[in-house]
């Protein structure tokens, strides 16, 4: 089994050193673990999509530990997108901005664009800050779990997400991500910004701190980006979101409903950010239970209420 171990200085240190080397290791985010790999190694990257039995087309995002590293990987980078960045980073939001020279093919799936974002969590900075006092430029991180499956929220979900195709990776333990939902991705190719994928920043927010209007509703475009599959995120129990649950489904609702008469209440998040934190950790829960059914009850509103149904109905499509 992989080793985990605590974000401690030499632990960070030991990390950095192995990323640099070209190994995988897995990290904690705000939103959910990644597993990382030096984003200018071509065959850790390989490596990267070979663990996750990811597609060679779907562009990973890189994460840097300071703003100063973004003209590393973007040009011609739009007032809007800075603005964005000074506020909300570090933090889950991902900018996609038009790729620089070492932003490679294989880091953006064949487009002309790169994702990036510095994450909001002590040991993911300083192991990045670590990384960056050794050469490194960046790192790419997607979730640490097979394509298309469930996230990985705590150190041992990524364990269990990737079990023995995992080496001796390292995997930093930085207790349960605080968010439990990926990163909002922000398009900043055009005039004016987009949202792609919802997330904790949501364009209200953007719009009360920045004054900067964003189309909540994620339009038709060419783009790939993580997440923009119809199905994602999915849990091998069956998600339901209508309908009369029965003896013996799961049942995930805020705290507020009571759980059906002989269901099995798998979480009960007190308001709609819990709701996202606990997300995953309830799909998890669901299939170490062996539940064939799990009725989730959508927490409504417009703000990260809109992430947590993306996710849902995604992990819904059978």
């Amino acid at each position: 089994m992989a080793p985990i171990l605590k974000p401690t200085k030499s632990n960070i240190k030991k990390a950095a050193h192995a990323l640099l080397g070209g190994s995988l290791i897995g990290i904690p985010t705000e939103t959910v673990y990644g597993l990382a790999a030096d984003a200018e190694n071509h065959k850790a990257i390989a490596r990267l999509y070979q663990v996750k039995a990811r597609p060679l087309n779907h562009p990973i995002i890189v994460h840097i530990g300071s703003a100063h590293q973004l003209e590393k990987w973007a040009i011609e980078i739009p007032d809007y997108a800075l603005k964005l960045a000074n506020k909300f980073w570090p933090g889950p939001l991902t900018l996609v901005l038009k790729k620089s020279m070492i932003a490679s093919d294989y880091l953006t799936g064949g487009q002309d664009s790169i994702a990036v974002r510095i994450p909001n969590h002590p040991a993911a900075i300083s192991l990045l800050k670590e990384f960056h006092n050794l050469g490194g430029n960046g790192i790419a991180a997607p979730s640490a779990n097979k394509f298309g499956e469930v996230s990985p929220t705590d150190a041992r979900s990524v364990v269990q997400a990737l079990g023995a195709n995992l080496r001796n990776e390292i995997i930093i333990d930085g207790g349960m991500s605080t968010i439990g939902i990926e990163s909002t991705i922000i398009n900043c190719l055009s005039k004016e910004p987009e949202i792609l994928r919802h997330g904790a920043v949501t364009s209200l927010q953007i719009l009360n701190e920045l004054g900067i209007k964003v189309n909540p509703q994620v339009k038709n475009t060419k783009l790939r980006f993580s997440g923009n599959l119809k199905k994602h995120y999915a849990p091998i129990v069956r998600i339901i979101l209508d309908g009369n649950p029965q003896f013996g489904d799961g049942y995930l609702a805020l705290s507020s409903f009571n759980t059906p008469e002989g269901c099995i209440r798998i979480a009960s998040p007190q308001d709609s950010f819990d709701f996202a934190k606990f997300l995953y950790f309830s799909f998890r829960k669901a299939d170490q239970l062996g539940l064939e059914r799990l009725f989730v009850k959508l927490p409504q509103g417009e703000g990260i209420e809109l992430a947590i149904r993306d996710r849902v109905l995604k992990a819904a499509i059978k």
